[in-house]
């Protein structure tokens, strides 16, 4: 489980760096203004409806399933019910596609009506997001062949397959000049990145399974199966969208620079719920949907208590360092060319209030994971709906003070409602112990977090007057001693608090 992780966390983090590349490239030609914003909105709208139709609903119904029927009754069957769910997700999000082509005007006034005032934006909004949908359809498909490649335990394609989006982005905008604008140039990036992904999927379960094919459709008890629980988890994703979807449209009524700001932060924030919280939740999904197919409910719990303290251990400095230095961060990161220093210290602000829900953010997908590796898709709903709600509630409260600090504040409350919801009904439904050994843990874990945000905010604060001197990388500079002094304070924590002996049975566990 342990060299699982370290295999989709590694891919993961390479594409979050080349991620980071991309976005340097988006700052510094993009920006933060209107054409940034179109682009934004662009980009989130696929992904908003990929998250709820493929990354989320889907692979929550899909990988139990098909796991239990390949562990049932063997390749044969999986095979056919591949083939069966395979052709529905084709041709449903081939209608998708299409409806949104015909009337993408009439859902960018519904989606981003604060570009109504600015007719030349909303244009190259509509235009991008032409662009960039077809990615839906066919990051679908990717998300369909990972999930069966991750029931064989091969996890490397799926989680290295975002990497070909950063790459084609950057190809794009380095020759920005050939296309009508920087825009138009990272739309096409978008687009092309998603054909890559499903060749290098496509490929590699051709060669270890053989690929999906289309076949008659049959609703037998295995599709029904996947049905009940897809729309459960469908509702959930899309309660969780809906509160995305709030903040791109209420964010096109601020001022411009507003959406970039939430999307910069956004990117950081992504890095450790990327990295730890999806790539471990990837792996306990299938092992503990393989231990309950073969009736070991004590090693499916132990797993995921495993995942906790994996997830809780590589997540702490992040929340410490987005809390009290998140202005360095993105002034080190962004504010080069088109993204000025005022520009970061908005992001940064975003940033640190992103980072208040960064631990429900990283431990939601090993929280759900004892329901959904159980088929129980719609407990995990009720959680999500009420997170949502009042997440939106605050958005609207927040957002005329705090503007797009708001909506990220309002964002992380409602990921901790959401969280603590799954851990009660979890322990209610007897699917999680917390036990004083669970409890302790939790406790060393804030302790390391509280003095290692103690040691940043103290190196930050008297070290800047001594790197001042530098005459240039000044920031850079800084964000390299803080990750140093970091991680020598972070690891001595950890190893005064919890002993070589806890860290050496994590590992061989």
């Amino acid at each position: 489980m342990l060299g699982r992780i370290f295999t989709v966390g590694g891919y993961t983090l390479l594409s979050r760096l080349t991620g980071f590349a991309r976005d340097i490239m988006l700052a510094a030609i993009l920006g933060a203004g209107p054409m940034a914003d179109a682009f934004f909105v662009a980009l989130r709208l696929p992904n908003h409806f990929r998250a709820i139709f493929a990354e989320g609903a889907f692979n929550a119904a899909f990988v139990p399933a098909y796991a239990h029927v390949h562990g049932e009754r063997g390749e044969g069957s999986a095979r056919l019910f591949a083939d069966r769910i395979f052709t529905l997700l084709f041709f449903s999000q081939l209608v998708l596609l299409i409806v949104a082509w015909l009337f993408m005007p009439r859902a960018m006034s519904i989606l981003a009506p604060g570009f109504t005032d600015d007719a030349e934006q909303r244009r190259l909004a509509i235009e991008l997001t032409r662009i960039t949908f077809p990615y839906l359809l066919l990051i679908t498909l990717v998300t369909l062949y990972g999930g069966m490649l991750n029931v064989m335990h091969r996890f490397a394609s799926a989680a290295a397959a975002p990497i070909f989006l950063n790459i084609s982005m950057m190809a794009t905008l380095a020759l920005a000049a050939l296309f009508p604008g920087a825009g138009h140039a990272a739309a096409w990036g978008v687009l092309i990145s998603g054909f890559l992904q499903y060749f290098l999927l496509a490929g590699d379960l051709a060669f270890h399974g053989g690929l999906p094919r289309f076949a008659p459709l049959k609703l037998d008890e295995d599709v029904r199966a996947f049905f009940r629980a897809l729309g459960p988890a469908t509702l959930g994703s899309m309660g969780t969208q809906v509160a995305l979807f709030a903040d791109t449209i209420i964010a096109t009524f601020l001022p411009a620079g507003a959406l970039s700001a939430l999307y910069y932060a956004d990117r950081l924030n992504q890095l450790p719920i990327g990295v730890i919280g999806i790539a471990i939740g990837t792996v306990l999904l299938p092992e503990m949907s393989r231990r309950l197919t073969l009736d070991d409910h004590a090693g499916a719990m132990a797993s995921q208590r495993r995942a906790f303290d994996f997830t809780l251990l590589f997540s702490v400095p992040f929340v410490a360092a987005f809390l009290t230095v998140p202005d360095v961060i993105m002034r080190a990161m962004f504010a080069r060319g088109a993204f000025s220093k005022a520009d970061a210290v908005a992001a940064g602000a975003t940033l640190a209030a992103y980072a208040v829900g960064l631990i429900p953010f990283v431990l939601i997908r090993s929280a759900v994971a004892t329901f959904y590796a159980r088929k129980d898709t719609a407990t995990p709903v009720k959680a999500a709906l009420i997170g949502v709600a009042a997440n939106v509630a605050l958005k609207i409260a927040l957002v005329g003070t705090l503007a797009q600090v708001g909506l990220a504040l309002a964002t992380a409350v409602g990921a901790w409602i959401n969280l603590v919801l799954v851990v009660v009904f979890a322990v209610r439904a007897k699917y999680l112990d917390l036990d004083k050994a669970l409890m302790q843990s939790l406790a060393k874990f804030v302790v390391s977090g509280a003095v290692l945000g103690v040691a940043l905010w103290l190196v930050s604060r008297f070290a800047g007057s001594y790197l001042s001197q530098l005459s240039t990388m000044r920031d850079e500079a800084m964000l390299l001693l803080l990750i140093l002094v970091g991680t020598v304070v972070y690891g001595g924590s950890i190893l005064l608090l919890f002993g070589g002996r806890w860290l050496r049975s994590l590992v061989r566990s």
